[in-house]
């Protein structure tokens, strides 16, 4: 189950490295005035920010991973990691991408289903922002599961094992009327695995959004979304420790007693 923290984390940190790899004209920094109270329509707008206060991040990566088996025993499976090394210096990130994309025939005959009869739509989809996760079924007996997991831990760099630098690829499968893709164009990173007349299986990241949905229209169908999100962070030196300390506890502290 997802908790409210995750929500806070993941939406917030995924804004911060997707920012960092498309970087933004910075806005111009106003002096301070004292503390002042923030207004409840500010908190709304500030939900699900997060800085990363303390360390500098070192390797930002997300692995996906869709399976889907219909009711024929056809399995799709999909998957990609995505990795953006902070470690080289400079304003853009190495980036490192591997899909993986199959699809398993089994010799059963497909479903047969009436035109007409069943309807999904997720085309808002398209309009949300922030972390998403989607299931919509019209059928019977249908096993649908999306699962996020994020893990925080400190570190120098890339772990072992991440592909050598990639940028842009795509992996496409096809078999009869089913197709995996595993794709990166620079600013999106999407699993999709679809059948035709039957639904799709979609997982994507992109600046300002998170997603993974799931939308069936024929029954006895088993899918699956299983989304990790790795944060390293790299720790300051003590020295520099020490002086960010003591510089926020002056901002802080300033404008609270007589003469400050």
């Amino acid at each position: 189950m997802l908790t409210r923290s995750f929500l806070i984390l993941a939406g917030g940190a995924l804004a911060t490295m997707l920012a960092l790899a498309c970087p933004a004209p910075a806005a111009a920094s106003q002096p301070g005035s004292g503390l002042t109270e923030i207004p409840d329509p500010e908190l709304e707008l500030m939900r699900g920010r997060y800085t990363v206060g303390g360390n500098s991040v070192a390797w930002f990566g997300v692995t996906m991973i869709s399976t889907w088996t219909d009711a024929a025993g056809r399995t799709l499976e999909g998957g990609m990691t995505l990795g953006m090394d902070f470690t080289k210096g400079g304003q853009v990130p190495v980036v490192s991408f591997t899909p993986v994309v199959s699809i398993t025939d089994a010799d059963a005959p497909l479903p047969v289903t009436t035109a007409g009869s069943r309807s999904i739509d997720g085309s808002g989809l398209a309009n949300a922002s922030g972390l998403l996760q989607s299931v919509q079924l019209a059928g019977d007996g249908n096993t649908a599961s999306n699962l996020a997991h994020l893990r925080v831990r400190e570190g120098t760099g890339a772990p072992d094992g991440v592909a050598a630098p990639m940028y842009g690829h795509d992996a496409v499968t096809r078999l009869g009327n089913a197709s995996v893709l595993a794709g990166f164009d620079g600013g999106t990173a999407r699993v999709k695995l679809q059948i035709d007349g039957q639904g799709a299986v979609e997982q994507w990241i992109r600046s300002g959004s998170v997603g993974q949905s799931i939308q069936l229209a024929a029954d006895q169908q088993v899918a699956a979304n299983r989304l990790q999100i790795d944060l390293v962070q790299q720790p300051l030196a003590a020295q520099a420790m020490l002086a960010q300390n003591v510089a926020q506890a002056m901002v802080t502290a300033r404008g609270i007693g007589p003469g400050l």
